[in-house]
């Protein structure tokens, strides 16, 4: 069986941590991400100080086949993404040509340019990602890929690399629906994780109809794995007196 292939995300940024800002990077890099064969692993949330930065990028990178980071590659005094990624490296911070080119296109006055030029700084070596909003391009260093906060355009930077990165089995998802609680269910859930140790069982309540319910959600790589599971979580539920809904294949 192929390994997995894992990733990191790191979200930069004062403005997520003080909730200013809402993070919807996350979801959308675990999910396209998920769909490429690449399994998210870890994700944090970080501020614009230069040593957690590069203490974070050193820890993380090691650990994981990916390194994803958002944030702090604009043009403002705060965004030292870019300079933390060229520390962590020890290489230098130089103006890439490329980017330079693309942001000088478009006029400005002198001291508007000289702020729009901070974007065209990357780590020397680094491999640029294109950026189809015609923006100023994020960057990569060996396995660190770095791409604006701003969701629009990390989007678009992150589908410039579709079919450019390794890929390992794609993880899939079995869901139950079931009125019933977790704690009915805990005791039978917890059987079956033991038993098929190589996918996930997770139990998710939700209230509707007035009517406590569960959504049980399975998930690994073997589909016809999680169709067996989902099965046998059936039997659970119907061994309770009630009647649970196969809802099948699902996000």
């Amino acid at each position: 069986m192929t390994d997995a292939v894992t990733a990191c995300i790191l979200i930069i940024g004062n403005e997520i941590l003080s909730g200013r800002t809402q993070d919807v990077n996350v979801s959308h890099l675990a999910k396209t991400l998920g769909g490429w064969g690449i399994q998210v692993k870890h994700c944090r949330v970080i501020p614009d100080v230069e040593d957690i930065i590069i203490d974070t990028v050193n820890e993380v990178r090691p650990a994981y086949d990916y390194i994803f980071t958002t944030g702090g590659i604009g043009p403002t005094h705060d965004d030292i993404t870019a300079e933390c990624i060229a520390k962590a490296f020890g290489v230098e911070l130089i103006e890439d040509p490329d980017i330079a080119a693309r942001i000088s296109s478009r006029p400005a006055p002198d001291d508007v340019m000289a702020s729009r030029l901070r974007m065209a700084r990357v780590p020397q070596g680094a491999a640029l990602i294109d950026n189809p909003t015609g923006g100023p391009q994020g960057f990569a260093m060996d396995n660190v890929y770095v791409m604006a906060g701003i969701p629009m355009i990390m989007q678009a930077m992150l589908s410039s690399l579709d079919g450019q990165l390794r890929s390992g089995p794609v993880v899939h998802s079995h869901s139950v629906r079931a009125y019933t609680g977790e704690s009915q269910i805990a005791d039978a859930l917890s059987a079956l994780q033991d038993e098929f140790a190589a996918v996930d069982i997770g139990s998710y309540p939700f209230f509707r109809d007035e009517r406590y319910g569960t959504i049980l959600v399975i998930r690994g790589t073997d589909t016809a794995q999680l169709a067996e599971v989902a099965g046998r979580i059936m039997a659970a539920v119907e061994a309770l007196g009630e009647t649970p809904e196969d809802m099948g294949l699902t996000e």
